[in-house]
């Protein structure tokens, strides 16, 4: 109460915030007189003016007034398009490193425009970043034209280019491209083999588009390159037939009494458990199968692998459903995204999922990966010196941006009034009730000629709502995942008379849906074009667009509620742009996915008692507040999977950098000789020590055991007993430092034989080999650690301490390894001429050049265990928050 009285005296701070920028905004409105007034020459030479001034230490903040002057009158020469002040007031949002909600059709990408002309003029470079290739092309050659008329270069790094048109995108002074290809690319640069092979330059400023879908969405899932393993596709298709022979329970085991099923499925959670009897099943036909022997357990450590095939293959048949989580195309399987409904094309579940998918459908089965490199984005957008972002809807998750990565989120205000009308949600006791009052809204509104745009959260409904509208012969079209190449047309006709389209998820489509039709693409269309003929065209769009106004704008019809609230509100955005007319209305039935899992019985319950007749609705705020919660809990579940996921990989990203700065710095030097030497140091005195301990007595000295590792690591004959017996004067500290000079010694000789410039290229060359091959192990070793850490929940310890301290044994274990690998290759191998430095780079090469393949890893998948046995209300929480399970994500269930 306290906190409302005090918003009312002093207004919040996203008012404070608008009102401070506003001041600018009368600065930039002052100058726009003096801005017209300059010729396109002298308008142009305002950039150079800019740098100079720049390079005389103005500050950004300083020329912002006169660059957003400079830009605002550009667009308007090149582009026909005057920023609205609100643009002008979300162009400082993203200037000063803030995210910025602007609603559909409010013109954020001629809003990016603005900070990215004024932060390229540092010369450091600019991306803008968008959800998928398309977008990315799109908008790059959308603003190329007002770039290059103030001087500016524009490049597009999308999936494919060559490595050439790669370093030309980012040496551009805006660059736009996509999340998943900026990231890559950074994990790329960090393979590379030369500074040369290297494209992207120090990460300066960023602008994500839709920054809810990248930096929320897809967080929740790391960037993995992989490459192939061992070949396993014989072992997934022999599991695959087990599967289906096993029973799922439905009822939880009762004291005293055995288990119904072999399995239990948790929706909530997307976890299989294996029961007691399941175990003992699997282990019998396993045994009959000859894939493990009599008496072996299926737990056993000989059998970790077994195990983890058999979760695989569950996990393929109960919980991911064919056109739902993923289609069958080409004979492959091809992820669909759960927040946009876009097949991800060349991705792939980890884990040995995918494999047991396609073992599932009967399609070829691919190798298994190793990981080569990974990172969240969370970590990747952190690098940024400065990270700005803009999407329609952020306000529901500001905590998030906030805690995560800094970023406060500034509610935009719209250019023009909303009056969207947003309906009350129907509820209907059964599916086929909600699709046929969905059916007669549509049909209303085709009647009138009103378009409709209607909502689908999965390929399934949409395909199922588009066969049943073929039946009642309504014309109609479908875009989702399916029909990539004719999206922009299909978004551009939405807005048409009568017009029907159905959408898996318009979340990221990054196409407006204008009106009366979209009037560039018809004056596109138009065959040897001609004032005439493009005005024609433009009186006839006019009377279309004032048409649908007439007729309400348009309509919106949801056919579920997704679990973000966000989604939802995306889905309600695409009407009413600009200030028009619109309307929106959410249908629901309680055997809705998120209603039979979230929403209590009470209400279903309490519909039947009502006795409500076949093709009743239900409108009652009870309702309505319980989808909402049931859509808050998904979403705080969803925030805990992402922290954990960015938790764990805090500790991996200190090791990370680690590895790629010595790495950067091993291929900009030239000689690495001085850190060979002190590695060759630390390797011999670690050699020492483990037979002479330091300061002991002689009689505590393993000398033959000595003379064997030396021989073993360095490949050199060292008689020490026989120095020791010869030279009396000889002492733990002499002898030490002979071993050193002697060992030094002889890698010198190698040096004149070969000479010094090939040995220096060759030191590089093992180096690097050594480095990559020790931290791909690394990476794996990672992955099986906290695949299973969770575990010691159960002995009382907290599991994210353990996984901190046993990583940072792996990796002092990993240098440690590292340095003998290096010494023991350069000591023992015989180099005769250059070509052996060049096999061994060739070689390295070739492993590089390997098909590797880029993938998000599975999100539930990424910090814990698919489940063994289900976890008691008072046990520790697997998640590794160190609380009991009831009293941390059993509140959940």
């Amino acid at each position: 109460m306290f906190v409302n009285i005090m918003t009312k005296l002093f207004g919040s701070r996203n008012d404070r915030l608008l009102k401070q920028m506003g001041k600018e905004v009368t600065k930039i409105n002052a100058l726009e007189p003096a801005m017209e007034a300059l010729s396109d020459d002298e308008l142009k030479a305002k950039t150079t003016e800019f740098k100079e001034r720049i390079s005389q230490k103005e500050s950004l903040d300083d020329i912002l007034p006169e660059a957003f002057a400079v830009v605002r009158e550009a667009s308007k020469r090149v582009l026909g398009m005057r920023h609205f002040d609100v643009q002008l007031i979300g162009g400082m949002v993203l200037n000063d490193g803030k995210i910025a909600e602007m609603r559909t059709g409010e013109g954020k990408t001629l809003t990016a425009t603005l900070p990215s002309y004024l932060n390229a003029l540092s010369g450091q470079g600019v991306h803008v970043i968008t959800v998928n290739d398309y977008l990315a092309s799109r908008d790059a050659d959308w603003s190329r034209p007002l770039f290059e008329f103030l001087g500016m270069t524009v490049g597009c790094n999308i999936a494919g280019m060559a490595q050439p048109d790669k370093q030309a995108a980012y040496d551009s002074d805006v660059t736009y491209g996509t999340n998943n290809e900026f990231g890559f690319d950074y994990l790329r640069d960090n393979m590379a083999f030369s500074p040369e092979e290297r494209v992207q330059k120090p990460l300066n400023f960023a602008v994500v588009d839709e920054v809810d879908s990248i930096l929320i969405d897809e967080a929740r899932t790391p960037l993995i390159i992989s490459g192939q393993a061992e070949d396993s596709s014989e072992l997934y298709r022999q599991i695959n037939l087990i599967v289906p022979t096993l029973e799922q329970q439905e009822e939880e085991d009762k004291e005293g009494e055995e288990s119904t099923g072999d399995f239990t499925v948790d929706e909530k959670s997307k976890q299989i458990y294996l029961t007691e009897r399941g175990q003992i099943r699997i282990e019998e036909i396993m045994q009959e199968k000859g894939l493990i022997q009599d008496g072996d357990s299926l737990f056993s450590a000989s059998n970790i692998t077994l195990l983890h095939h058999v979760m695989a293959a569950l996990r393929a048949h109960k919980l991911f459903q064919k056109d739902v989580d993923y289609i069958v195309k080409d004979d492959e399987i091809v992820i669909v995204d759960e927040h946009t409904g876009r097949t991800m094309e060349g991705r792939r579940w980890s884990e040995g999922l995918h494999q047991a998918v396609e073992a599932k459908e009967g399609v070829k089965i691919q190798n298994e990966n190793q990981t080569l490199a990974s990172i969240t984005f969370q970590n990747f957008f952190r690098l940024y010196n400065k990270l700005s972002g803009m999407t329609g809807t952020a306000d529901t998750e500001a905590f998030e941006f906030n805690h995560i990565y800094g970023l406060e989120t500034v509610v935009m205000p719209t250019n023009q009034p909303m009056i969207r009308k947003d309906l009350p949600d129907l509820i209907y006791l059964t599916a086929e009730e909600k699709y046929e009052a969905i059916l007669a809204d549509i049909q209303d509104c085709v009647e009138r000629g009103q378009p409709v745009l209607v909502g689908t959260i999965s390929i399934e409904t949409s395909e199922f709502l588009s066969a049943y509208l073929k039946k009642s012969k309504i014309k109609h079209k479908v875009l989702n995942a399916k029909f990539h190449a004719q999206e922009a047309e299909i978004v551009a006709d939405a807005g048409k008379v009568g017009s029907v389209t159905i959408a898996t998820n318009m979340a990221g489509r990054g196409t407006d849906i204008v009106l009366g039709g979209n009037l560039d693409a018809m004056i596109a269309k138009i065959k040897d074009p001609t004032a005439e003929k493009i005005a024609k065209v433009k009186e006839e769009w006019k009377e279309q667009h004032q048409k649908v106004l007439d007729l309400g704008g348009l309509h919106i019809v949801a056919t579920e509620r997704h679990e973000s609230r966000r989604i939802d509100n995306q889905l309600r955005g695409r009407s009413g742009r600009q200030g028009d007319a619109g309307s929106t209305r959410f249908y629901l039935s309680m055997e809705d996915g998120l209603m039979r899992i979230f929403a209590s019985e009470r209400i279903t319950n309490m519909m039947r008692k009502l006795g409500m007749e076949r093709g009743e609705a239900i409108e009652h705020p009870w309702v309505t507040k319980s989808i909402e919660n049931a859509q808050r809990k998904v979403e705080g579940r969803n925030f805990d999977v992402r922290k954990q996921l960015l938790e764990f990989d805090d500790v991996a990203n200190d090791q990370r950098k680690v590895i790629y700065e010595q790495r950067n710095e091993l291929m900009e030097e030239a000689d690495i000789s001085e850190i060979i030497d002190n590695i060759r140091k630390d390797v011999v005195t670690g050699l020492i020590n483990q037979h002479i301990p330091p300061q002991s007595l002689e009689e505590m000295w393993d000398i033959p055991g000595l003379e064997d590792r030396i021989k073993g690591e360095l490949a050199l004959e060292m008689p020490i007993a026989q120095w020791l017996k010869e030279d009396s004067k000889l002492h733990e500290e002499t002898l030490r430092e002979k071993i050193l000079e002697v060992a030094t010694e002889a890698y010198r000789e190698k040096e004149k034989q070969v000479g010094a410039d090939v040995l220096r290229q060759f030191e590089k060359a093992v180096m690097l080999q050594s480095l990559d091959s020790h931290w791909k192990e690394h990476l794996a070793a990672m992955d099986h650690l906290r695949q299973g850490i969770h575990l010691r929940g159960y002995a009382q310890k907290n599991p994210k301490q353990e996984y901190k301290r046993e990583s940072f044994e792996l990796f002092s274990e990993l240098l440690e390894n590292l340095k003998f690998d290096v010494i023991g290759v350069l000591s023992k191998v015989q180099i005769k001429a250059e070509s052996d430095v060049e096999a061994v780079e060739e070689q390295h090469r070739k492993a590089d050049e390997a098909p590797k393949e880029y993938t998000h890893e599975s999100a539930s998948s990424s910090t814990q265990d698919q489940g063994i046995a289900r976890v008691g209300r008072n046990e520790p929480c697997p998640c590794g928050s160190g609380k009991k399970y009831k009293q941390c994500h059993g509140k959940l269930t």
